[in-house]
């Protein structure tokens, strides 16, 4: 059984663009193709699309190329972290985004900031 899915797909994500692919799935959930939402706006990924394959559901993640330099899981199961807007992380020094779970839905550091919404940071990409 998988403890943690989000850092699954996000090192799905890191090993495909490292090795050059054009795509990679993943099993699907509302949790990731929220986050995949948030690094297509921000121009991390090309597209992703929910495709069914073998009576389970996927997400297919269209990756761009050396567009990803890191991605990081920040809130694990076992220590969950947790910012209000004012203590929201500055990845890279404004460079990169954090995804963040709040009330609104899942966004990126920078919208969370603008709409002054807190909630747990996810993860991290630069």
């Amino acid at each position: 059984m998988m403890t943690d899915p989000v850092a699954d797909m996000l090192t799905r994500i890191r090993n495909a663009s490292r090795a050059n692919h054009s795509k990679v799935d993943i099993p699907a959930s509302k949790i990731k193709a929220g986050i995949c939402k948030v690094l297509k706006e921000e121009g991390f990924i090309r597209n992703f699309k929910l495709v069914a394959k073998e009576d389970k559901l996927f997400l297919r993640v269209g990756v761009k190329d050396e567009a990803i330099v890191g991605i990081q899981r920040v809130s694990k199961p076992g220590l969950r972290v947790y910012k209000g807007y004012r203590e929201m992380p500055r990845v890279l020094s404004g460079l990169g985004i954090a995804v963040v779970s709040t009330s609104a839905g899942i966004v990126s550091s920078r919208k969370a900031k603008a709409m002054k919404l807190g909630g747990e940071v996810l993860c991290s990409v630069w």
